[in-house]
């Protein structure tokens, strides 16, 4: 199979929807004069014309809620963030109208937005330029959130995110956009609330997503020269995640440990394990461990954002604690 990066991957994605239904259309900064900042929108513009790539004022209120209003009248926006930590300047937009309206007309209209967000660390991009805000979104109902770890993923959860009527939370993290992985040729879609066991293990369950994965995946390769068989769950999915995948290999493991870039501390990760507490306790052989980073912005320094980063060696070592 071919290999290609993230960035192409999602490009395909807006490319073939764009051209099977003429109500997508993009938004943002810089889109359509740069082809945005990973390349992710390169060639469209020129494709499809700007009116249907659109540059926007550095404004997130305008660019959502211009979204939102399009939605409403029957097109199908796609608005893009260009960094995941520009959503507090539109969380009104978001939480209180994108999220709220489908539900407030009583199902008669519907909101299909996708939002996306390129989140998570990048080579000293600093406190405000670097974070991993998926758990905000995770506690908003409405909202479906989704956080691709490779670039098939990438491009199947993007065509369905465009196709879903509901508002979509597209996470795409930065590190990821360069990194290549094998994608299908032929048209395919990766369901919304639908994980992926990786990995199929016996002695612990590992659930994780986006950039974590890989990592998550270094560490398991280390628990097996020591024995020990790890299952993986990549989520794909934050909202609404796939509980029964979770439950049923917790069933079999009886062991459970969840990694994410995020902030430990109120993260997507404290949500499944208080859902494996309540509805799988009796599987549980072990306590539930969580990985994330510290509560503490991301620094700048090399030395200290190294340092604030989750690594495989940390997983493995509290892994083997649990038996």
């Amino acid at each position: 199979m071919r290999e290609i990066t993230f960035s192409q991957a999602t490009l395909e994605a807006m490319d073939e929807e764009m051209a099977r239904d003429e109500r997508v259309f993009v938004m943002g900064e810089d889109i359509a004069r740069q082809g945005g900042i990973f390349g992710q929108f390169k060639g469209l513009p020129q494709k499809f014309g700007t009116e249907r790539v659109l540059d926007t004022p550095i404004t997130e209120t305008a660019i959502v809620g211009a979204a939102v209003g399009a939605a409403l009248a029957g097109m199908r926006p796609v608005a893009d963030m260009h960094f995941a930590d520009f959503m507090g300047v539109c969380m009104d937009e978001i939480f209180n109208q994108m999220a709220k309206i489908r539900y407030m007309f009583g199902g008669q209209i519907t909101v299909p937005v996708v939002v996306r967000a390129p989140d998570g660390l990048i080579n000293q991009a600093a406190a405000q330029h670097s974070q991993s805000i998926e758990a905000w979104f995770l506690h908003i109902p409405g909202l479906k959130v989704v956080a691709p770890s490779n670039p098939a993923d990438a491009k199947g959860l993007l065509k369905s995110a465009i196709r879903d009527d509901n508002p979509v939370i597209y996470f795409e993290n930065k590190a990821l956009f360069n990194q290549k992985g094998p994608v299908p040729e032929d048209e395919f879609f990766v369901p919304i609330g639908k994980a992926n066991i990786i990995k199929e293990g016996t002695d612990v369950t590992i659930v994780t997503y986006s950039i974590m994965t890989k990592t998550v995946v270094k560490a398991a390769q280390m628990l097996e020269k020591e024995g020990i068989k790890a299952e993986i769950i990549d989520l794909r999915t934050i909202s609404p995640f796939d509980k029964d995948t979770i439950l049923e290999s917790l069933a079999k493991t009886n062991r459970l440990a969840i990694a994410h870039e995020a902030v430990k501390i109120g993260g997507v990760g404290a949500e499944i394990a208080a859902t494996a507490a309540e509805e799988g306790l009796d599987y549980l052989d072990a306590p539930i461990l969580r990985f994330g980073a510290s509560f503490t912005p991301v620094p700048f320094s090399p030395v200290l954002e190294k340092a604030y980063t989750i690594k495989a060696e940390q997983i493995a070592e509290g892994i083997k604690k649990m038996f």
